[in-house]
């Protein structure tokens, strides 16, 4: 479940914890992932609560990925938090683990008293199972290892070979007691005819993530400033840049694409893919994968 604000691509989601109890509403197997929910964002006592809520409505499926944020606008929840987000993420993950545990807290009342407190309801699962979210920074890499907690990434702004050498710094700075744990994070759609999946992905991409394209143009050309560029040349780098992430940045196309991408994905130490299917392609087309992919999960296990 991401959380999302201000901005129609996925806005819908302002609070993962209400749409993360929808679906326990309605499911009984899978996990249900807050995924970059902005920790800096929220007062943690009712943030602790809700989860726990949600933990007891899916009977212990919760998992609780955290991100400090970066769109600015997002912080006019919290924009005192804003300069200083990533030292509060730490600090959060910290007491939300605490807050989970049961731990007693003594804060201030109505009446200005100080009363010992729980959260309640209790969580089903006695530890939070949490993941540290990270865009693709060395540094956020070891935090997630120093922290012990999983590390869910993706690779708009890396490559596998660089994801295999940040894997290798988290796994050296793990501090945990439970193994580490790497998810990565692939827009996803499938089907039967690859050159029709592009054509898509094409549109839906550019609207998403066109803007991060286009401040970070050295992905495709090293040295360029898009500010020094016309607009049929600005247009040309961002065809480009979206014709090598089709290739390289997701798992698109027919299932025997994808797999050559898992086998790549593998190689680098990650232990499980997170397939981002919602990213404004219609629904249609978004359950009409949605068998591709399961051919591609089950050949994957059987291999």
């Amino acid at each position: 479940m991401p959380e999302r604000h201000f901005h129609p691509f996925g806005g819908i989601h302002p609070n993962p914890a209400q749409t993360g109890a929808a679906v326990a509403a309605v499911t009984d197997r899978v996990e249900i992932r807050a995924g970059s929910v902005v920790g800096p964002l929220y007062d943690l006592t009712r943030f602790a609560e809700e989860w726990a809520a949600v933990d007891n409505l899916s009977d212990g499926r919760v998992g609780l990925s955290f991100g400090p944020g970066w769109p600015g606008p997002d912080f006019v929840l919290a924009p005192e938090d804003y300069s200083q987000r990533r030292e509060v993420l730490v600090q959060t993950i910290d007491a939300v683990r605490r807050l989970w545990r049961q731990e007693a807290f003594e804060p201030a009342d109505g009446t200005a008293e100080l009363a010992t407190k729980r959260i309640f309801p209790a969580p089903v699962q006695p530890e939070a199972p949490v993941w540290l979210t990270s865009a693709g920074s060395a540094e956020s890499f070891r935090e997630a290892g120093r922290l012990g907690v999983g590390l869910l990434t993706h690779l708009l702004c890396q490559n596998l070979e660089e994801l295999a050498e940040k894997i290798a710094v988290y796994h050296e700075a793990y501090s945990g007691t439970e193994a580490p744990r790497v998810a990565l994070m692939l827009p996803t759609l499938l089907g039967q005819d690859r050159e029709v999946v592009r054509e898509t992905v094409r549109a839906p991409f550019l609207r998403t993530d066109a803007g991060r394209l286009l401040r970070a143009p050295g992905d495709v050309l090293r040295g360029v400033d898009p500010d020094d560029l016309d607009p049929d040349d600005l247009e040309f780098l961002v065809e480009h840049a979206y014709d090598r992430y089709f290739d390289t940045g997701g798992l698109f196309g027919q299932a025997e694409d994808a797999a050559r991408l898992l086998d790549r994905v593998a190689e680098t130490g990650v232990d499980e893919v997170a397939c981002m299917i919602d990213f404004d392609v219609e629904a249609s087309a978004v359950l009409a994968s949605l068998g591709h992919l399961t051919a591609l999960k089950d050949a994957w296990q059987t291999s």
